[in-house]
């Protein structure tokens, strides 16, 4: 086992495709093809701030956890020396992405059916069920290795099909630039801003990275090859989710859009009948690969705030893994998505978002917890900044929920 480790360690491709499969779910599926489709090339800044963001935090999480050998959860409860304060902050955290995961999981497995309904002529609510089935049994075999190889390969599939349908349609360049690296905020475009970040920056994925490392590497020997990985494979997810937004701002501007499915007629011209398969095919890896990362995101925060050991081999692991999938399994075979639920994930979202990102700003500042590891003075400017940014954006967040669960 420790050989086969050792030699998988110098793949190319490790954690950090775990957590680029997770954020490049239907949700951000949905909300590039809506951003593309209403505000053309002019919103990819934001994708380009959200990957360098989202690259910035989970390299923090990744060194925390090399130089510590803990978790996430097992840090923050180690900042806190008042007993109260820090159990308020661990149960929070810990109830508050739980909660998240389980109010996603639904709306995870039918954007998976949609791909799949269209491959295999079948009803969404029939075959969103039998997928969640199919991630149970990985789940429960508790391979961090299975895992990690299914998350790869479907995140090379979405890479292949949507970076090769940019390369087809041939947008302007010179606007895709520009939009990328001049930053506006279009009138009306500050939901969807907040929205195309929002989808890419998510709180369970650094638990969730933190338990991967400590399943893949050993220690601060492995710091570069662990840098490497997360800046590969959360840049291929940047790149995936720019390519969807650019295949919407080019094909369908101006139009109001809900799926990525909408986007195969305007390729048929191009692909013929191949045009609906592609993006069907496209759009199954993006929800089957993030409905696998939200019962590991459940399960990976509680583990880790109430330090249960064993990664995805302990019982407990597995059984958070099943009671979020059981959810998934039956709201999504009613086709149910209750609206009050995910407002509440919302504002739990708006919440935890700046409170990780703060703590982990901390966790990593402190010289008696990271020693010669601690953030310098570059990572501090580029850390406050992106705190900064995402306090803003989960306090809009938080706002928004309240007004439409008032409303």
């Amino acid at each position: 086992m420790a050989e086969q480790r050792e030699r998988s360690k110098f793949s190319i491709f490790g954690p950090g495709m775990i957590i680029t499969a997770s954020f490049v779910g239907p949700g951000t599926v949905t909300t590039m093809t809506q951003g593309g489709a209403g505000f053309g090339y002019s919103l990819l800044w934001a994708v380009l701030f959200s990957i360098i963001a989202t690259i910035a935090l989970q390299e923090m999480v990744a060194r925390l956890a090399l130089v510590t050998n803990e978790g996430l959860g097992e840090a923050i409860r180690d900042i806190f020396n008042h007993h109260l304060l820090k159990i308020i902050t661990v149960w929070f955290s810990m109830v508050a992405v739980a909660v998240g995961c389980a109010a996603y999981i639904s709306g995870d497995l039918l954007g998976t059916s949609l791909g799949a309904a269209y491959l295999l002529d079948i009803p969404e609510h029939i075959i969103a069920p039998v997928i969640g089935i199919i991630i149970l049994l990985i789940g429960l075999k508790g391979s961090y290795d299975l895992i990690e190889k299914v998350m790869t390969v479907l995140v090379l599939i979405m890479g292949v099909i949507f970076i090769t349908t940019v390369i087809v349609i041939q947008p302007d360049f010179g606007a895709v630039l520009k939009g990328a690296f001049v930053p506006s905020i279009p009138n009306g475009s500050l939901l969807t801003v907040i929205a195309l970040i929002g989808t890419t920056v998510v709180p369970y994925n650094f638990f969730i990275h933190a338990t991967s490392i400590h399943e893949r590497f050993n220690g601060v020997k492995d710091l570069k090859i662990v840098r490497t990985d997360t800046i590969l494979a959360i840049g291929l997810g940047g790149l995936i989710s720019a390519a969807i937004l650019i295949t919407a701002g080019t094909l369908i501007e101006g139009r109001e859009v809900k799926s990525l499915v909408e986007l195969s007629e305007p390729l048929k011209p191009i692909l013929g009948d191949f045009a609906p398969l592609f993006m069907s095919i496209g759009l199954f890896s993006a929800g089957l690969s993030s409905a696998i990362a939200s019962p590991m995101g459940a399960a990976a925060t509680i583990s880790s705030c109430l330090r249960w050991k064993g990664g995805l081999k302990s019982k407990k692991y597995r059984l958070v893994f099943a009671i979020v999938i059981f959810i998934g399994i039956i709201t999504s075979s009613l086709g149910f998505e209750p609206l009050e639920v995910l407002l509440i994930a919302q504002a739990l979202n708006g919440i935890i978002l700046p409170l990780i990102a703060v703590l982990i700003f901390i966790i990593l500042n402190k010289k008696n917890m990271m020693g010669k590891f601690a953030n310098g003075i570059v990572l501090n400017i580029i850390g406050i900044f992106v705190v900064l940014v995402v306090s803003f954006l989960g306090i809009y967040s938080l706002i928004d929920a309240i007004q439409s669960f008032m409303s």
